[in-house]
């Protein structure tokens, strides 16, 4: 093949993962591989003279997301990049710089006129992008207003953290290979609400116009502080020398390296401070010479063997990990890596045991099999979940042609995992420590298929102490937090067995109507009036239709009325529960199985009822409705908590019942605000709620 070949094959390929990298598909290789074939292009192209006009150094890929297209104001073009530190410290001439996050998810670009939100663009390919202006609802970090009055344009990268993508993927199965694959995935959608839970944040990095004169990078960032985003880490360096920038790059690797940074990025950002100097470059391809430098780690990789294929359930989606020899990689000793999914493993054409593979860590901290050098054996797909045995399933997706395995039984305790993850939250039993990955892990080694196995734990503990990122600490820590969850409040109990519908609220109103027991035991099938008219006058069980939605009455031959056995019917009169929070609620312990699990596990804790007496009357005959964030308190129910503790009350809407509405943003125009000044009703911000009616302290 010669030199032009060469070019256009990978003008080609790169091109095709470009596309697939930056509109949300399945990924077509890694970065690394990437860079490196980006290299080659460019060296080749240095060498021949020939350069394509769809060449990747020329162009951004094409933005395919659907929606209106747009074209930039002001064009959104790519920094030249280098991963040697001399090249940064020379580009830099002396003068200072500013060295930030290069975050990992998709530019958006958004502007404001007269202090009102008015267009939100995609990148798309520098020049014209793709309007998501309806998406902005969902996406946090993009406020609708802001003070300043005059024409504002801004980039920032929506990204999604690492816990929030792990989440994600746990709880739908979604087969989206990393964080900025799954935000880039997300911004195709027409309705807002499809990607709410997703928890994607718009971070801003650069100011790219205003009506005023800040040549000052560092100032127009502050400004930017000033209007209430959230901007990218930064650091200034005042002179820029190998030592002070390298100091300064050592700080950010430091924080990659021990997770101290919540969202994925892949290098690092350096712009000059004085602005005007900036723009005094030159566009070569498709970046300006002066508009910034990305500056990318090296990423080491290391030779290893593969040992095994463990295939790990999450929600319903079965996916595979690289479990090799153990290679020292950035300091740390690394020997599993995921493969992603089926798709993954035969485009790396993994083999089985005996397979020769090479590894990174992407950008210091994801472990990733970038290449397999020698395939030994066959690559094998389980026709059985590993966690409950049922028959699995390879499903194509439509939309990425990417191929996953699904375990087919809905029951499965690996799909309960939200499940699991809400019962040993803070607001359940508090089992501190417990993340979901680990609960993961523990339905993958079986240990735990219903909440009472949470309490045998200790029979593995010399096994989990053993396991790779625990420890012994780390595992008697685990049995610590466990063993102090068994003295457990019955409101907290009964939150934590995800009974639909059945908040914290639900659960204490429904507390301060019975003790525990007699709560649980009215949830079962009660014995019906007897007609004493029969010619049998016995009472009879009724076999209740469990998704009954009617709340049925029969007459009372004496003038009242006898309810039936109909779950919507037996808790409907508890103040703030009604019919359907009844039926949800009674219908749960009478499902296949539930009581039985309640049982088992009420045998492992010792459950103390609530005191429903008030300790004070700060608030009595008073009801408040709380909106926002609040800040003094921990979260808005220990505010809520405080307020019924003086005996006053918490409605979850504003109505002419309602006394006072509390709300830190009291200029809001949120519907609650608008709705509490059209009835008159105070709005209390929180520190006006401590100074009128109590402490912080609650």
């Amino acid at each position: 093949m010669d030199n032009t070949q060469r070019i256009q094959q990978l003008v080609r390929t790169l091109n095709e993962a470009s596309d697939a990298y930056y509109n949300g598909r399945q990924e077509l290789m890694t970065d690394y591989e990437w860079d490196k074939l980006f290299d080659e292009l460019r060296l080749l192209e240095q060498q021949t003279g020939i350069v394509l006009p769809d060449s990747p150094t020329q162009r951004v890929s094409e933005d395919t997301t659907t929606g209106q297209k747009e074209e930039h104001e002001y064009a959104a073009l790519s920094l030249a990049k280098t991963k040697q530190l001399p090249e940064l410290v020379k580009w830099a001439e002396e003068r200072p710089i500013w060295i930030s996050w290069k975050l990992d998810g998709l530019t958006l670009v958004v502007t404001y006129d007269d202090g009102r939100l008015t267009k939100v663009v995609t990148r798309g390919n520098g020049h014209i992008g793709t309007n998501i202006t309806h998406l902005t609802k969902a996406i946090s970090g993009i406020p609708q207003t802001i003070h300043y009055k005059g024409h504002t344009v801004i980039r920032g990268e929506a990204v999604i953290a690492y816990d929030d993508f792990e989440r994600f993927v746990m709880e739908s199965g979604a087969d989206y290979a990393n964080p900025r694959n799954l935000a880039s995935g997300s911004l195709s959608v027409k309705d807002p609400q499809d990607i709410v839970d997703r928890h994607i944040q718009w971070i801003p990095f650069t100011l790219v116009h205003i009506d005023e004169d800040i040549n000052s990078w560092g100032e127009r960032m502050d400004w930017l502080d000033g209007q209430g985003f959230h901007t990218v880490e930064r650091q200034l360096v005042a002179t820029p020398t190998a030592s002070s920038v390298e100091s300064v790059i050592d700080a950010f690797t430091q924080k990659v390296t021990t997770k101290q940074n919540p969202y994925p990025v892949d290098g690092l950002v350096v712009c000059y401070d004085d602005t005007q100097y900036a723009l005094t470059g030159s566009v070569t391809g498709h970046h300006a010479t002066r508009a910034g430098l990305a500056f990318k780690w090296q990423d080491e990789a290391a030779d290893t063997v593969l040992e095994t294929i463990e295939w790990s359930c999450a929600a319903s989606t079965i996916s595979p990990v690289a479990i090799f020899q153990p290679v020292e990689l950035e300091g740390t000793t690394v020997r599993r890596a995921s493969l992603c999914n089926i798709s993954e493993c035969e485009r790396l054409g993994i083999g089985g045991p005996g397979t020769r593979l090479s590894v990174i860590k992407a950008n210091k901290i994801i472990p990733k099999v970038i290449q397999v050098t020698q395939s030994a054996g066959t690559f094998s797909i389980p026709t059985q979940c590993p966690v409950c045995h049922a028959p699995t399933q390879v499903v194509e997706s439509e939309a990425s042609g990417t191929r996953t395995l699904h375990c087919t039984n809905d029951d499965c305790p690996a799909k309960q995992l939200k499940k699991f993850a809400r019962f040993v939250s803070k607001e359940g039993m508090n089992m501190d420590g417990i993340s979901e990955q680990t609960l993961s892990k523990f339905i993958n080694l079986g240990w735990v298929a219903e909440y009472a196995d949470l309490y045998k734990l200790r029979a593995h503990i010399l096994e989990l102490s053993r396991m790779e990122g625990f420890g012994e600490k780390s595992a008697a820590n685990i049995m610590r937090s466990i063993d102090r969850s068994r003295k457990a409040e019955a409101h907290r109990l009964l939150y934590a067995l995800n009974i639909p519908l059945c908040g914290i609220d639900v659960c204490r109103r429904l507390l301060a109507a019975y003790p525990l027991e007699q709560l649980v035991s009215k949830t079962q099938p009660q014995p019906v009036t007897p007609d004493l008219f029969s010619d049998t006058n016995q009472t009879q069980p009724v076999s209740p239709d469990l998704f009954s939605d009617t709340n049925q009455v029969q007459p009372d031959l004496f003038g009242g009325t006898v309810t039936t056995d109909d779950p919507a019917a037996v808790f409907a009169h508890v103040p703030g529960i009604g019919p359907e929070k009844s039926a949800s609620f009674v219908r749960w312990f009478r499902h296949d199985g539930n009581m039985a699990r309640y049982r088992r596990l009420t045998a492992e804790l010792e459950v103390s009822e609530p005191v429903s007496t008030p300790t004070g009357d700060l608030c009595q005959g008073l009801t408040f409705v709380i909106t926002g964030d609040v800040h003094h308190y921990k979260n808005r129910n220990e505010l809520k908590a405080y307020i019924e503790s003086q005996g006053g009350k918490v409605a979850s809407a504003v109505s002419g019942a309602t006394s006072f509405l509390i709300n830190n943003d009291i200029n809001s125009t949120s519907g609650k605000n608008q709705k509490a000044r059209q009835l008159g009703i105070p709005i209390l911000s929180e520190d006006d709620f401590i100074a009128k009616y109590g402490s912080s302290d609650a």
